[in-house]
Parts: C-alpha cells; sequence; structure tokens
C-alpha cells in the first residue's frame, strides 16, 4: 500500500511561535516511535505561516485517523489554540509510484524519449 500525507497550512498566534514549535515538534517524535512522520516548515514571506507535513505508510495509521495516547490528543489540541489550520488541512494525499519501466537506468523508460530530443 502506498504511504499518504496531510499537508497542513497553518497560521500561528502572535506571540505563540515557541510554544507552537516545542508542541510540534514534541509531536513529532511521538509520531516517530508510530513509524510516522512530522515535517515543519516555515514561509520566508510570512513569519507567522507554516506547513506541517504529515506521513505515515497507510491511511488508518496516519495521526488525523490513528487512535493516540492521551498525551498525544492533548499535543494536537495545543496546537489548535496556538493557530489556526486551513480547512483542507487534514485531505490525505496518497503517494504515486513511478510506472513501470519508469525508473533511471532500465533502459526503455521514460527517459529513453527524451534522449533523442
Amino acid at each position: 500500500m502506498a504511504r499518504v500525507l496531510t499537508v497542513s497550512r497553518v497560521t500561528v498566534r502572535p506571540g505563540c511561535e515557541d510554544a507552537y514549535l516545542q508542541t510540534v515538534h514534541a509531536l513529532a517524535a511521538l509520531c516517530r516511535s508510530r513509524g510516522q512522520r512530522l515535517w515543519v516548515f516555515r514561509s520566508t514571506s510570512d513569519p507567522a505561516g507554516f506547513l506541517e507535513f504529515s506521513e505515515s505508510p497507510t491511511h488508518a495509521s496516519h495521526r488525523s485517523r490513528a487512535s493516540r495516547t492521551d498525551y498525544e490528543l492533548k499535543l494536537e489540541r495545543k496546537l489548535r489554540e496556538l493557530a489556526t489550520y486551513a480547512p483542507d488541512a487534514w485531505d490525505l494525499w496518497e503517494e504515486v509510484p513511478a510506472p513501470a519501466g519508469a525508473e533511471p537506468g532500465e533502459g526503455g523508460g521514460a527517459h529513453d524519449d527524451l534522449a533523442d530530443e
């Protein structure tokens, strides 16, 4: 089964950046222990703007769907107190595997057509 991902656009409330980053990184550590990943990126043009990327191996194990401990639920609630999440923040995106023959070096793949151009 393909990996799944959410990309959440987040706006952190004024004065809450340190608490937000501490909370999201605490949650990221818990995610790693469950085979999930959580990355945070800051906007270069909006200091209050962040992106959270949450990845898991399956739909059922994703941060937005999996059962969580009381502590994880507490961290998620705290994040929502510190920041506003875009309406589509929890849309799941599924990994698309490369088509057969598209891997570099296999010959007969998609790259061969480009070599002649």
